[in-house]
């Protein structure tokens, strides 16, 4: 017997086949092969059509099923996850009614804004644990002011995994966890955030019903499983955001607990035992996949906007036309190289306004350039030793609020593939990282297995068959080098942050 996982992302869905006994994946497979459009009419819009990823979702399961030759009916259970704090408004029918507006997008910033300042910021972080910001209940206000006439006709909204499990069930619901990352969960009353609901003019009627987030969602109905290829009946038992998936599938679910993720963006993602906010709003705050009343584990979220473009940015740089550079020959180049690049520092901040820095936006700098003594090795190493502090400096910055951990789980993939730089924030921070060869898919799929009754609990359906490919310990002695790269790294930083904002450091 076996599970079905889906990760929905915003340039791609993937979908992952798991045995049930042994939790061991089977297969990937993802559509399309290339990035999926993003489309942005006005800056600083961003914009997709949710039937493309439903039609990608069917279509990465039949390429799935036609790879493995699996009977359909003998798959259990579907877990998804979903790109993270979009909104999807459909009519009475269960039509869209406008394309959905999704995490990138940031038209919605000042009236987040406005409604923190009506309601105060004490009863939003007590309440929400954030403040409203270009989340998903901001959004909807958007549509509000700025197209009535479809505002009008909305039945529901919901979130992009939740649209997927409607298109899978006919049923629309969302968790507790969806409602919290939207800013649309109410943590001191254990409610929808029905007092930003009335702050912004939205009527309570518009939230889908709740579900657990692990548990029975709904049934795959006999439309959806003919267009996907499987079974009528097959259990809907699992859904999350992205980032609280990928820590779940990482066994990241007690407090104490980080996960950490390298792609376009870089998250240090934490587990709370209870809720917890950051005044200054360098991080975010949601319900964990593990949340309930009894026990209100919070998932702290720390998001880097910089270091994967800036690394890809690099690569392109050293690259020759239509020829790039593997990334493991840039890895050997930096290997070449000492520990703190020779005194070349890096700011990887080139991505626009970094939460974590009070959505300043310092840019990308390189400092202490020397062109008669360093060359690529030491650009390489540079970057990636700027991006591991960055890392670390939000680490330390997340421990100061009493958030600690002893190791960081990550997944095979990405940065997290460079010893140099994980080697660099093993080192500076204390933490051993151990990788895993999991993904967010194969996770849901697993998730699911416990609303099947295949696993007891999701500790259970993680830790099965769940081991360590690969470990970067702390060094008993850190390279001083790297040591005093890291200190005159920070002074620069805060030396550009004092700057930006028309201060002196000191």
């Amino acid at each position: 017997m076996y599970l079905i996982g889906y990760d929905i992302g915003s340039s791609s869905i993937k979908a992952a086949l798991v045995e049930a006994s042994s939790g061991a994946m089977i297969a990937v497979a993802q559509h399309p092969e290339q990035e999926m459009a993003i489309s942005s009419p006005k800056p600083d819009w961003a914009e997709q059509d949710p039937d493309d990823w439903w039609k990608a979702v069917c279509a990465a399961t039949r390429k799935l099923i036609h790879q493995t030759g699996v009977n359909p009916s003998d798959i259990l259970s579907i877990g998804i996850a979903y790109q993270m704090h979009g909104l999807v408004c459909v009519d009475q029918n269960g039509a869209v009614l406008r394309p959905a507006i999704i995490w990138c997008d940031s038209r919605a910033v000042s009236i987040g804004k406005e409604a923190f300042e009506h309601l105060g910021a004490d009863f939003c972080l007590q309440r929400y644990l954030n403040a409203p910001g270009n989340f998903t209940a901001s959004k909807l206000r958007w549509v509000k002011e700025n197209q009535p006439h479809i505002f009008e006709r909305i039945h529901k909204i919901m979130l992009p995994g939740d649209y997927i499990a409607y298109r899978m069930s006919g049923s629309m619901n969302t968790t507790v966890s969806g409602l919290s990352e939207g800013i649309l969960w109410d943590f001191q009353e254990q409610q929808p955030a029905f007092d930003l609901l009335q702050q912004l003019e939205i009527t309570r009627e518009c939230l889908p019903d709740l579900v657990p987030v692990c548990g029975r969602q709904g049934e795959l109905s006999r439309v959806a499983a003919v267009e996907l290829g499987l079974s009528a009946g097959t259990l809907i038992g699992y859904r999350a955001g992205d980032q609280p998936n990928n820590a779940m599938a990482l066994n990241v679910l007690q407090p104490g607990e980080l996960a950490a993720t390298g792609g376009t963006s870089g998250v240090v993602y934490a587990v709370s035992a209870n809720p917890v906010f950051d005044s200054a709003q360098r991080v975010n705050s949601f319900a964990h996949v593990n949340y309930s009343s009894a026990q209100p584990n919070t998932g702290v979220l720390l998001c880097i906007n910089g270091v994967g473009s800036m690394y890809r940015w690099l690569r392109e740089m050293l690259s020759g036309d239509g020829n790039k550079i593997p990334y493991e020959q840039l890895e050997s180049l930096a290997g070449s190289d000492l520990p703190g690049s020779g005194g070349l520092l890096v700011l990887p901040f080139g991505n626009g306004a970094e939460r974590m820095l009070g959505n300043q936006n310092p840019g990308a700098c390189i400092l202490g350039l020397q062109v008669n003594r360093h060359g690529k090795a030491a650009l390489i190493r540079g970057v990636l030793e700027g991006i591991a502090f960055s890392f670390v400096h939000g680490i330390q910055m997340m421990e100061r609020m009493g958030i600690t951990g002893k190791v960081i789980r990550v997944g095979n993939d990405n940065l997290f593939q460079s010893g140099i730089f994980s080697q660099t924030i093993a080192d500076l921070s204390g933490l051993t990282i151990d990788v895993y060869q999991t993904t967010g898919a194969v996770g849901a799929a697993k998730a699911s297995g416990v609303a099947a009754g295949i696993y007891p609990d999701l500790e259970k359906a993680m830790t099965h068959c769940l081991i360590p490919v690969q470990q970067f310990h702390p060094t008993w002695t850190t390279d001083v080098r790297l040591t005093l790269a890291f200190e005159r790294w920070q002074e620069q930083l805060a030396h550009s942050l004092h700057s930006l904002s028309g201060l002196h450091p000191g």
